[in-house]
């Protein structure tokens, strides 16, 4: 009798080998998302601290790389342009300004410390505004300007700082029909050629009269009592101490242009206008920059608390 041997069964089990509760693939995932991101808000703190040229310039960067130092002086025209790149920390101004920093010529690096118009434009503006903000407070304290407050006009035109005297009823600046400036006048003067030796800008003064015509000499009128009382304004802030070479125009308006236009007798446009004038302007009144010699650069003026008007 045969014996029953037990039948052996073999069960084969698949192991499938599982990396932890999710894998590992969602950290691969969340590296990249805070890649992007780190990326995102780098451009937008670039296109927030960076101007439309220096934009460009790092733009070019990128576009046209190199793993030397670039010899170009001017940002590559593209992908197949000269390289302008350095293997230096990218600067503000890209191609441009890396080139010029390995460069050992200093007229180069002299040329990259000058600032733009756009720069220049924005430090003038500061320097206006300044000057304003001090005369302002000037008049507020000085018991010389303070009763001539209400004449004293102040305001930032294209053209400039444009300071305004004006005639009030019963207190003229000049004598009746001449260009005899009163005492009073001739203070405030004084005064302004010191606040206007501040700034390197030049200026123009131009005189202003109502429609009423004071004169009867033949041959003269409103026109030429206005211009006579510019350059009688003129005289006085030389008096005071202002160069010479600051005076860019001198111009007589009679009552072509009326500061009250509603009523043109109207002592408001009896005025002489001093305008602290802009590069740009200077540049319209002379029809070229280099008709006039230049000026010293003064010391950028202090910084002022804002004075109440």
């Amino acid at each position: 009798m045969s014996e029953n041997k037990p039948t052996v069964i073999v069960r084969r089990v698949k192991k499938v080998q599982k990396g932890g509760h999710h894998g590992g693939s969602w950290k691969v995932a969340y590296a990249d998302f805070v890649t992007a991101m780190m990326a995102f808000f780098m451009v937008m703190w670039l296109l927030a601290a960076t101007t439309k040229p220096e934009r460009a310039a790092i733009s070019d960067y990128f576009r046209n790389p190199s793993p030397l130092s670039g010899t170009s002086s001017t940002p590559a025209p593209g992908m197949a342009g000269p390289g302008g790149a350095s293997t230096s920390m990218i600067k503000l101004g890209g191609a441009t300004d890396v080139s010029r920093g390995n460069s050992n010529d200093p007229f180069q690096n002299q040329q990259e410390a000058v600032p733009t118009p756009v720069q220049e434009r924005e430090r003038e503006k500061q320097r206006l505004e300044a000057l304003k903000q001090e005369l302002q407070e000037a008049i507020s304290k000085s018991q010389a300007l303070e009763p001539f407050k209400d004449q004293l006009l102040l305001d930032i035109t294209p053209e400039g700082l444009r300071i305004q005297i004006v005639d009030k009823q019963n207190r003229p600046m000049f004598d009746l029909g001449s260009a005899r400036l009163m005492t009073y006048t001739q203070a405030i003067l004084v005064e302004l050629s010191h606040f206007i030796n501040q700034v390197p800008n030049r200026i123009s003064i131009t005189g202003h009269t109502d429609t009423t015509a004071y004169s009867t000499q033949l041959g003269y009128g409103n026109w030429e009592l206005s211009a006579d009382r510019a350059n009688a304004a003129r005289r006085t802030l030389l008096e005071g101490g202002m160069d010479e070479a600051k005076v860019a125009r001198v111009v007589g308006l009679s009552s072509s242009v009326l500061f009250d236009k509603t009523n043109p007798q109207n002592p408001i446009n009896r005025r002489i206008s001093i305008v602290v004038m802009t590069k740009d302007a200077e540049a319209a009144a002379l029809n070229e920059t280099d008709s006039l010699p230049v000026l010293p650069t003064a010391a950028e003026p202090a910084a002022v608390p804002t004075a109440a008007d």
